[in-house]
């Protein structure tokens, strides 16, 4: 299992004890990080959060969007969907993020995508990826740790489209796996660990039209001194669950043999300390650039009752930008 270097743990605890606000990123192999004093981010790395950021949004011209995707094969999905199912059959994995790249063609530039895109958490490395995150992974407040896993995805314009949703045995069984795996991870380092909400539902606006995203709320207690601990807090808990599986250290080795792709930062953790309290969001929704190539990765949860066809509509369907607009 990935695990973070000692010395950006060392970091982390060390602003957080002084109280000097700071972001965090993280890849999803935890090999790359990045620490960095609020003062330090521009102009490499610009970050939207619903409470903080170093950027003010300016809308660029209004001219039409061109987008185009072209996802990996049918076939090529298949392949590494059939291998998940054969691990899960055979007991090593309940539940397993399976993703994708999309070769993606638009004229849109990742620093438009970055001022334009209408998302929660917004984060933009020059040269390298814009994410437009809709889940957050963890925030902390006043000593309370809270978790929302987001598993389960639906076009919003479908009659019943809620109903569908909460209706669905393979997602509702998808959603209970991944809310028991958040809870036992925030059990190995806050107490009185509970799910305070549980399969709600939020509204995503894409220049692709609205979908239906299904969440929940897990929460805890930190111990008082919780501000020095910070970099031990993320260590604990990384990679997210959502964005691997159950059990998390055998559904990572599957993920890497049916994938044979770099996440790289896709499904990584990109977070803010304000000097109190902690806001932090998985890496989803994401378009890297390498030279004058776009990818665009995206994937979701497979269980024993995973269709193949299904999960390849539902990867394609979450390649989208955030942005309202002609297309």
């Amino acid at each position: 299992m990935y695990t973070i270097t000692s010395d950006i743990i060392r970091k982390m605890n060390k602003l957080g004890h002084k109280r000097r606000p700071f972001v965090f990123l993280f890849d999803f192999e935890c090999r790359k990080a990045r620490v960095l004093e609020w003062h330090e981010c521009a102009p490499e790395l610009f970050w939207r959060t619903p409470q903080h950021g170093n950027f003010t949004a300016t809308p660029y011209n209004n001219h039409p969007v061109s987008w185009q995707a072209e996802p990996v094969s049918f076939a090529r999905y298949e392949q590494a969907f059939n291998l998940v199912q054969k691990h899960i059959h055979a007991g090593d994995s309940y539940l397993l993020n399976l993703t994708m790249p999309t070769a993606v063609s638009t004229n849109l530039r990742l620093d438009e995508i970055a001022h334009q895109s209408q998302s929660p958490y917004l984060v933009y490395l020059k040269d390298e990826f814009v994410c437009f995150s809709p889940e957050i992974f963890v925030r902390i407040k006043d000593g309370q740790i809270s978790s929302y896993p987001m598993k389960g995805t639906i076009d919003a314009t479908l009659p019943n489209a809620e109903q569908l949703l909460k209706t669905n045995r393979k997602e509702l069984a998808e959603h209970h796996t991944i809310v028991d795996l958040i809870r036992n991870d925030l059990s190995r380092i806050a107490d009185q660990v509970e799910v305070t909400r549980f399969c709600y539902l939020d509204e995503i606006q894409s220049n692709r039209g609205k979908l239906l995203q299904m969440s929940s709320e897990i929460t805890g207690r930190l111990a008082a001194d919780y501000h020095a601990h910070l970099g031990d807090i993320f260590a604990s808990l990384l990679p997210a669950g959502s964005i691997t599986g159950a059990p998390k250290a055998k559904t990572v080795e599957v993920i890497e043999a049916a994938e044979q792709y770099q996440r790289s930062w896709y499904t990584g953790i990109f977070g803010v300390f304000d000097g109190q309290n902690v806001d932090s969001c998985v890496l989803i929704r994401y378009l890297e650039q390498n030279g004058d190539k776009f990818t665009f990765k995206s994937g979701g949860g497979i269980t024993y009752l995973s269709n193949c066809r299904e999960e390849y509509e539902e990867l394609i369907k979450k390649v989208y930008v955030p942005i309202i607009g002609n297309h």
